[in-house]
């Protein structure tokens, strides 16, 4: 398909701070993730693809047209910030309506439309209540709401899940991925792996303003999988447990932390691990009290890839 969105060589710095490095992409219909550690330049990139900032050298654009001094092209375009934003004396439906408005809807249209949208993102019963009493969950369903609200035909999403409970991820996700089916462009950046996964096969990796790789999932699952990855357990049979594990040659390692219960293990078979510790929980053979991944997150993977210590 033909891409909609294009950068060449995009770069982007903030006095002596690089925030982007020579970005060249190309980015189709669909959902594509943005996929990369906190302060690796996601939000730089998604700023400059929305004309909120502008490039220190190269160039963006939409569906063939430079970004540059054609505002009209940000009405195909809905945006979520990372950041709140909000009027917060305003009501939920006050504040969608006169977004809705401003977006050169009718009166009816734009009061049809905020009821509408309200009851997607399941605010329908909290409409009318100041947006300064929402919680965190509330606040980014508004946001994905306004994104949404005027049909535009490109969705970019900086941390949409950010704060949000277990079900409140789910749902967000269940909206996403349905924006996408109809056909739309959606660019949803995470510092999350599994949140990417949940949403998309297509990715960017980008780390210090650079693109990594674009491409399907798999690829970075692979490079995953090949890095040591840290399981953190607290049990107090942590010598049994370690001394079990030793022996397993998808070990690499097992210590302990400032408390002898916990116990961290470095392992590059994650299945067949938690497969043996999953036996010996059920058998009663070890006790576990909770199981953490401290590295279970983009950071480490690419320091892995980079070659830091």
């Amino acid at each position: 398909m033909k891409p909609l969105i294009v950068t060449h060589h995009l770069s982007r710095w903030y006095g002596n701070v690089l925030g982007l490095s020579d970005v060249s992409l190309e980015i189709g219909p669909g959902i594509t993730g943005l996929l990369g550690p906190n302060g690796a330049g996601k939000s730089t990139l998604l700023k400059l693809i929305t004309g909120q900032i502008r490039p220190s050298l190269g160039q963006v654009f939409i569906d063939g047209q430079p970004v540059k001094g054609r505002a009209e092209l940000f009405f195909r375009l809905g945006y979520c910030p990372e950041q709140d934003a909000f009027f917060e004396s305003l009501t939920g439906w006050q504040f969608l309506y006169w977004l809705l408005r401003l977006h050169h809807f009718s009166e009816k249209k734009a009061a049809e439309r905020t009821e509408e949208m309200l009851n997607l993102v399941e605010l329908g019963a909290d409409g009318h209540r100041p947006i300064r009493s929402y919680s965190r969950g509330m606040r980014q369903r508004l946001k994905l709401a306004q994104a949404l609200a005027h049909q535009p035909e490109i969705l970019i999403l900086d941390e949409p899940l950010n704060g949000l409970d277990p079900l409140g991820k789910r749902k967000m996700i269940r909206l996403i991925r349905d924006f996408g089916r109809e056909g739309h462009l959606v660019i949803v950046s995470s510092h999350i792996l599994p949140e990417i996964e949940a949403l998309t096969k297509q990715i960017i990796l980008i780390h210090q303003g650079k693109v990594f790789a674009q491409g399907e999932i798999h690829e970075i699952r692979d490079l995953i999988e090949r890095h040591p990855h840290i399981v953190s357990i607290k049990t107090p049979n942590s010598r049994r447990l370690a001394a079990l594990l030793i022996e397993k040659p998808y070990v690499v390692k097992a210590y302990f932390g400032e408390k002898e219960t916990n116990l961290f293990v470095e392992t590059r078979d994650r299945d067949k691990f938690f497969e043996f510790l999953l036996e010996k929980v059920v058998n009663g053979e070890i006790e576990v009290e909770e199981i953490t991944s401290p590295d279970d997150n983009l950071q480490a993977v690419f320091d892995y890839l980079v070659g830091k210590p």
